[in-house]
């Protein structure tokens, strides 16, 4: 069963069917017609639309109807779906085979169409993440290029030679990460060496580039924002007229702190504080406590809902719709805590996320899971710092692998390389980097491609067994985790796979990639047993007892 809760105008589109086309002050349960429907994932919700995506790779939308009637619909699209977002008047979908499929005004398309296949560059149409604006699709790919599809009336494309575009046109190279809302006509990108560049709609102040600039009502090309405040950047979320970072940073016991830093136009108070800025200022309040902490925030138009470590939802700024959930239609010009109703897994407060639209808001539960091989070893072959082995198509495109991984997918046999050289070299790009993928996840995309290498794959054994073989294979552990005087040695190649923590590290420009030592001391005793099987064989032990705290604790590393 879901835990899901809803709260706002409840029409264009209307979601709950049992209530009336009215205005839900409070928060009240978000229920499907479908019992399959279960395990949320992710919700994207704007004016005339909200997807909900599943933990079984599908998803459904609730469009505007003029007929008032609830009629939600799957989205036709046979690959698994892992990512949802939605603007204006554009949706598109990431799926987990690199694709992005998209439909809007602006790009002109009425159903899903696969977007990322028009980027001009044949070798970087996998996608890594998408993000949508007001009227504009921003993707970035394996590659770490940023592009942009749909307007660029704002500039937001960061062009100023076009009005808009149905193609991507690349915006930036070295891009870590994109970050927008479904209200903005402003994009910011965050580089590997966490610079901020951002472009578009600056009327109101609301790309933070300080006092200086605020004249400027369009920002045609991307500008890098001075004035960061220090530590890492987790997210940014913006509305029309402002924007709001998450920063970590570290308190005078050296533990994790998040904080809040916003500017733009204070319209309704949707900054959280009483005046207009024009860089980013933290965001106070006594709700904020000591051991509190931000898991997850949202920003839409004029509203901001967050959630902290001690189980509160705050929230300010636009409430005539009842968005902000307290109950009544009164703007909050301060941050409020909202009344919640008893969660089901009130333990479990950092599973829940906050989904902003227009004018209604979701809270809901997406159980966790940790990260999916077979996925991370695709995400992998896509990576070209990590491939040391080149395979040439018909038309003579070097598609690039990674030995190691060749090594272990394929049947042990020192000819197979060479069998698979030869399969290569009569395909085109397209269906090469599919036999990789297929080598790559152990899965069926292309049947007829699949009857030409089964022969070659070792496709009964599970990936699974192969890192564990990996695990008993001293000549790959390269990199030492240190742990109360004991040492451990991993592969580079799977610590990459697994973590984040690693893979910044060892695919850092500037990061020494030597032979460093990692000390896992403060971790308890079965967290690092899980850990530890769990690098390896993506699997949890049956007989081991999972808690929150040792969630907790393997995914921080995560």
């Amino acid at each position: 069963m879901n835990d899901c809760l809803f709260f706002g105008f409840n029409k264009n589109p209307k979601l709950i069917k049992n209530e009336p086309e009215t205005i839900i002050t409070k928060p009240i349960q978000f229920k499907f017609e479908n019992e399959n429907e279960k395990q949320i994932k992710q919700i994207s919700t704007s004016l005339f639309s909200t997807i909900f995506l599943f933990k079984n790779g599908k998803a459904i939308e609730y469009l505007t109807q003029e007929d008032s009637k609830q009629n939600p619909s799957k989205i036709q699209i046979e690959e698994n779906i892992q990512k949802v977002t939605v603007g204006y008047e554009n949706e598109a979908v990431l799926t987990s085979e690199g694709n992005v499929f998209a439909k809007g005004k602006d790009i002109n398309l009425k159903e899903f169409i696969n977007i990322s296949s028009l980027i001009e560059d044949p070798n970087d149409r996998i996608i890594q993440d998408v993000v949508s604006g007001y009227n504009s699709i921003y993707l970035l790919t394996s590659n770490q290029n940023a592009y942009g599809i749909g307007s660029n009336y704002f500039g937001q494309l960061g062009s100023q030679s076009i009005q808009k575009t149905e193609k991507p046109i690349l915006m930036m190279k070295n891009v870590s990460k994109i970050f927008s809302g479904n209200d903005s006509g402003h994009v910011f990108l965050l580089n590997s060496n966490q610079e901020l560049f951002v472009c578009g709609y600056n009327q109101f102040g609301q790309v933070g580039l300080g006092e200086s600039r605020k004249e400027e009502t369009k920002i045609p090309k991307l500008a890098k924002i001075q004035n960061i405040p220090k530590g890492k950047i987790i997210d940014i979320q913006s509305g029309f007229y402002h924007s709001v970072m998450l920063i970590e940073q570290e308190d005078e016991n050296q533990n994790p702190k998040r904080k809040l830093y916003s500017c733009g136009y204070n319209l309704y108070n949707g900054l959280g504080k009483y005046e207009d800025t024009y860089e980013f200022t933290e965001i106070k309040s006594s709700l904020f406590e000591n051991d509190d902490n931000i898991i997850d925030f949202s920003v839409r138009s004029a509203h901001t809902l967050i959630l902290t470590s001690n189980s509160k939802m705050i929230g300010f700024g636009h409430n005539q719709q009842g968005q902000l959930g307290t109950g009544d239609t009164e703007n909050q010009l301060i941050p409020i805590q909202i009344e919640l109703p008893k969660l089901r897994f009130d333990e479990n407060i950092f599973n829940y996320h906050i989904s902003c639209g227009y004018d209604r808001s979701f809270l809901y539960y997406s159980p966790p899971s940790f990260s999916n091989l077979e996925e991370d070893l695709i995400k992998l072959f896509r990576r070209k710092e990590f491939c040391n082995i080149s395979f040439k198509t018909e038309n003579g495109e070097i598609i690039e692998a990674h030995k190691l991984i060749l090594k272990y997918r394929l049947n042990q046999n020192q000819n197979q390389i060479e069998k698979l050289q030869e399969i290569i070299s009569n395909k085109s790009i397209k269906e090469s980097n599919q036999i990789f993928e297929m080598i790559y996840s152990n899965r069926i995309i292309n049947p007829k491609l699949y009857f030409e290498i089964k022969e070659i794959i070792n496709s009964n054994e599970k990936i699974e067994e192969t890192m564990k073989r990996i695990y008993l294979n001293e000549n790959e552990k390269d990199f030492i985790i240190e742990r109360k005087e004991k040492k451990y040695k991993f592969p580079k190649l799977i610590l990459i796979m697994r973590s984040e923590l690693y893979r910044g590290m060892f695919l850092s420009v500037t990061e020494d990639k030597s032979n460093k030592v990692t000390d896992y001391s403060e971790l308890s005793n079965k967290s690092f047993q899980i850990l530890e099987y769990w690098i390896y064989s993506n699997q949890i032990k049956e007989e081991i007892q999972i808690t929150q705290e040792i969630i907790d604790e393997i995914q921080n590393w995560n």
